[in-house]
């Protein structure tokens, strides 16, 4: 493993995941979700910039390149599970929050399966537009926690079913470029 500020990022993304659910262990709340935000808003960010200066600076590892979409995912999955615990069986939640752990789940499954071709499974300009609306909106319900304005949970809700739709259309996609490397074949 190389220790390089991009790589640096990307595992303090992947430690940010843990601590957005044990401050709530911790913290009182309205506290925690401020704590909460701030650790999400500022893993959300390294996403954007660990990339770059991986590209700019000629840094990009394969371990970055493991490494990154775990952390992502880990970000997502913990943040989506702590706001389904804080609002409980909210059905605006629950029923985005499983599209998009189904089909967080359904492609890594599918790129580990299909190991060296899952070259066919490159991340898209949608893919990482959901990416955007996933992390958006999950700041924006932290927000609502942090700060109880109504407009922010309405808000919130509206991004985060974007992003659920943009999960389901993505998740879509790279299913159909699988579906070659998928399918069995039987000689007469």
């Amino acid at each position: 493993m190389t220790w390089n500020l991009p790589n640096i990022l990307t595992i303090f993304r992947l430690l940010c995941a843990p601590g957005v659910a044990l401050v709530f262990l911790i913290l009182p709340r309205p506290f925690a979700d401020w704590v909460a935000l701030i650790l999400f808003i500022a893993a959300s960010l390294t996403d954007f910039i660990d990339g770059y200066l991986a590209r700019k600076w000629d840094q990009m590892s394969k371990f970055g390149a493991m490494l990154d979409p775990i952390a992502d995912k880990a970000m997502v999955v913990t943040a989506i599970a702590v706001l389904t615990m804080l609002h409980g069986t909210n059905a605006l939640i629950v029923i985005p929050a499983a599209f998009i752990l189904l089909r967080e789940t359904f492609v890594s499954g599918l790129r580990e399966f299909l190991g060296d071709t899952a070259g066919t499974l490159k991340v898209t300009k949608l893919a990482k537009w959901k990416t955007t609306a996933q992390m958006t909106s999950i700041a924006i319900l932290f927000g609502y926690g942090a700060t109880g304005a109504a407009p922010l949970f309405t808000l919130g809700l509206l991004i985060f079913w974007v992003a659920g739709a943009l999960t389901v259309i993505t998740g879509w996609d790279y299913l159909s470029k699988a579906m070659p490397y998928l399918r069995d074949h039987h000689e007469d």
